[in-house]
């Protein structure tokens, strides 16, 4: 209390409301992966926290640019998707996150386009990510667009092992190239489970490619082959030129065995290298002249010998190694240099590409639907039976028979949710469980998830209290402050109980769950025990004959 040596009026403030815990955003996902403008190979990840594809397009790119190859026949033109070197996907991913509901997100770009995907670059992202506080959620779908089956799950094993430590994030994984029984038997994934879901399988999206119209390669059906025609001289003007003719992209080559002065020179034709044999102190005639003689009974493959000016100079005197023809270029036909000129095919031809689409892992649609499901109705609610959307459907058909094996999986626990298509439903996620399957207390991803929200928010509203006395004052502020919370919570649904008491519980207090050993010590412990509702994922309806009784 003040004290007060001035004669006059003084107001003091006394604050009677307990403290309160403010409850943590629960679906901010990170992306982990390349994007177009990334940081140099072996750089420090770039990690930036964006609202909007437009944001992410300003501060990391577009996405990659695929070429095609566009085949014109008499029926039309149709549009094939060339096979990048790798298939980066961190923009199409977060796009497909907006579309299905999804709000702020963080993105560890670790390198651009030009960089050669490696497992631990998607590491050192996750590193990145772990410093950062908000992110409640990993998404690696560009990992699993672009690394090996083996080094992807390592990655995930990483993320799910983040989640686990730091207690307040969650990770959505998917199934390689769909293949489900190899991310069973994947020893990588084989702790941490509970802070993981997988979903199955990929999904054919709304999303198109972006393309640079010179990236279009236009081949018409009929065309003649294009040939071009390269050379070089040897000996000076007066000595020989040596041309090869032949289609656009040949690699045709030039060797010289000086040999015998005395020989008679030769020549062999191995695959596009030419090979000129003892011609020491021959002139360009003398060679030409030979193989005039030669190439009556041999083929040429291409290529041509004839004296330059007047063929009197010597050619060569000692060996020479392969050296290369260099051919002209040749003006191809493209998307771009017929948009002007062939209106028509051009239309064709953009409406072929434009009608293709991207498959993507489901991650991060996923991603989307947590964040859509948690703020329309909570993070208590499982994130099943839910439409997903920007979709055409998944990429495969599951039957009953077969998610019977995806749900619960009896030899290593995995279970893995299925995305089902429905007649009259659309497309829905059909599966809430976490990847411990068959453990009681965290099977479902709603459980899970609305503990890792009350642990971290209460973790943070509580550090008050670091540093206060460890007495009665104290524990009594932090138990009612954590049982209006979770009052809060009983009362819109997330924990089971017909009354509070049933719901929840919260100890703190000398003799319930502290000693006097504890109190010196330094230690506050407080005990919260939850009720927490579970999804009701086997819905029965028994039916049975009632005799009549009248």
């Amino acid at each position: 209390m003040p004290v007060y040596k001035t004669p006059g009026v003084y107001v003091e403030e006394i604050s009677t409301l307990p403290p309160s815990v403010a409850e943590v955003a629960t679906a901010v996902p990170a992306f982990v992966g390349y994007t177009e403008i990334g940081p140099a190979d072996g750089a420090d990840p770039v990690v930036a926290r964006i609202s909007s594809l437009l944001e992410f397009r300003t501060r990391f790119g577009r996405s990659q640019r695929m070429k095609f190859r566009l085949d014109v026949d008499a029926a039309g033109a149709t549009a094939t998707a060339l096979a990048p070197t790798a298939n980066f996907a961190l923009h199409h991913a977060v796009s497909h996150y907006f579309k299905n509901g999804g709000g702020p997100c963080y993105v560890a770009s670790v390198g651009s386009y030009a960089a050669t995907p490696a497992k631990a670059r998607f590491i050192d992202g996750l590193g990145a990510i772990a410093k950062e506080d908000e992110p409640t959620l990993l998404v690696l779908t560009d990992a699993a667009c672009t690394l090996a089956a083996g080094d992807y799950y390592e990655v995930c094993a990483e993320a799910l092992g983040q989640c686990k430590s730091l207690g307040d994030r969650f990770t959505i994984l998917d199934v390689h190239g769909g293949k489900w029984d190899d991310f069973r038997s994947d020893p990588s994934l084989s702790i941490n489970l509970s802070y993981g879901a997988a979903y199955h399988p990929y999904l054919q999206t709304t999303l198109g490619y972006e393309y640079d119209e010179a990236d279009v390669a236009i081949a018409r059906a009929g065309a003649k082959p294009v040939s071009v025609t390269g050379s070089l001289t040897l000996g000076g003007a007066a000595g020989l030129t040596v041309s090869f003719s032949g289609s656009p992209g040949s690699t045709p080559a030039l060797a010289i065995v000086a040999g015998s002065k005395a020989a008679t020179p030769s020549f062999a034709v191995a695959g596009q290298t030419l090979t000129l044999s003892d011609i020491k102190g021959n002139s360009g005639t003398d060679i030409a002249t030979a193989w005039a003689a030669w190439k009556k009974s041999n083929s040429s493959a291409g290529f041509d010998l004839a004296a330059a000016g007047d063929g009197s100079a010597v050619v060569a005197n000692a060996d020479a190694p392969a050296v290369t023809i260099v051919l002209p270029g040749v003006a191809a036909d493209t998307l771009a240099s017929v948009k002007s000129s062939q209106t028509a095919l051009y239309n064709a031809a953009r409406s072929a590409i434009d009608g293709q689409r991207l498959v993507l892992p489901p991650s991060a649609a996923v991603a989307g639907v947590y964040a859509r499901v948690d703020r329309e109705q909570g993070v208590w609610k499982a994130p099943g039976n839910v439409g997903v959307m920007a979709v055409l459907g998944p990429v495969s058909k599951i039957t009953n028979d077969e998610q019977d094996r995806l749900n619960v999986d009896d030899t290593a626990g995995k279970s893995i949710n299925a995305i089902r298509a429905f007649t009259g439903k659309g497309t829905l996620v059909w599966g809430a469980r976490t990847l411990a399957g068959n453990d009681n207390e965290w099977r479902y991803v709603s459980v899970r998830r609305l503990f890792i929200t009350i642990e971290e928010s209460s973790r943070k509203a509580t550090s008050f209290a670091v540093f206060e006395a460890n007495d009665a004052t104290t524990w009594l502020k932090v138990k009612a402050m954590i049982e209006s919370y979770l009052y809060g919570l009983w009362e819109r649904g997330a924990l089971a109980g017909a009354k509070p008491e049933a719901a929840y519980y919260v100890n703190v207090g000398l003799g319930q769950t502290m000693t006097p050993q504890d109190v010196l010590e330094g230690r506050m412990i407080v005990e919260i025990g939850i009720a927490a509702v579970r999804p009701a994922e086997f819905v029965v309806l028994r039916f049975s004959h009632k005799l009549q009784t009248e």
